[in-house]
């Protein structure tokens, strides 16, 4: 008995747009955002890591290598020192060239905090205090969750610059009053809004800096950011404990 030939099975129209379109959303975030991909996996952007949770990119000199752990080390005891332990790990991805950086989706900065998960350092941010700037953006929005969205761009930059130490910025700890600047004017309350100031005023961190130190000193120093932190979880207003 004959039997005519099978063709091949097609698949159904709507069954390949929906592979094509699977894979074309998995892409948007690696084309559009690759320092989202980058942080969370390293690897794949040829990172190795150094220890748990820090990056680099492969070929680094033993001296290159053991400054960035000396950076590492520092920038984190700032962070433990200030806020008396950590409730953040984020990622740290730290690049020695600019092409690294470029790769991993970095930009002209220093270094960037990216989505409250990890850090990115530049070239030029692999230093204690520009690491700890960032890592300290990452610890206080992870303690804060949902309540950062109270928190204005301004005193979180302030704080980073205070919880890092930033000499640039501020006097030395043994100076009677550490404000550089003690700006009354109004500061930028939304990220959009401070970058547009900071590019064209970068002392608008030591005005931010001044505020918040001012505050805290007002409040028992540094212990006056936890307390403001646990205020907050429990429903209090920024806007009422800081400006109020």
């Amino acid at each position: 008995m004959s039997t005519r030939p099978r063709r091949p099975r097609r698949w159904p129209w709507w069954a390949a747009g929906l592979v094509v379109l699977t894979l074309a959303t998995a892409a948007v975030p690696v084309l559009a955002f690759p320092s989202v991909a980058a942080t969370t996996c390293p690897r794949c952007y040829g990172l190795v890591p150094v220890q748990n949770g820090l990056y680099t990119e492969r070929g680094l000199s033993n001296a290159d290598r053991q400054r960035l752990i000396e950076v590492y080390r520092d920038a984190n005891q700032r962070i433990d020192g200030f806020y008396e332990g950590r409730e953040s790990r984020p990622t740290v991805l730290a690049c020695f060239t600019p092409g690294c950086y470029k790769r991993v989706g970095g930009g002209d900065e220093r270094g960037i905090a990216v989505r409250d998960q990890a850090v990115m350092l530049s070239p030029r941010g692999i230093d204690p205090v520009i690491a700890a700037h960032e890592l300290s953006h990452v610890e206080f929005h992870v303690r804060l969750g949902s309540r950062r969205d109270q928190i204005p761009q301004w005193f979180d930059e302030g704080l980073a610059v205070l919880v890092s130490d930033d000499a640039r910025y501020l006097l030395p700890p043994t100076a009677p009053d550490r404000c550089r600047n003690a700006s009354s004017e109004p500061l930028p309350r939304t990220l959009n809004a401070w970058l547009r100031v900071a590019r064209t005023d970068e002392q608008v961190y030591a005005k931010a800096a001044c505020r918040v130190y001012q505050w805290a000193e007002a409040h028992g120093g540094g212990r006056a950011v936890l307390d403001l932190v646990d205020r907050l979880n429990r429903g209090e207003r920024f806007a009422a404990l800081v400006e109020g």
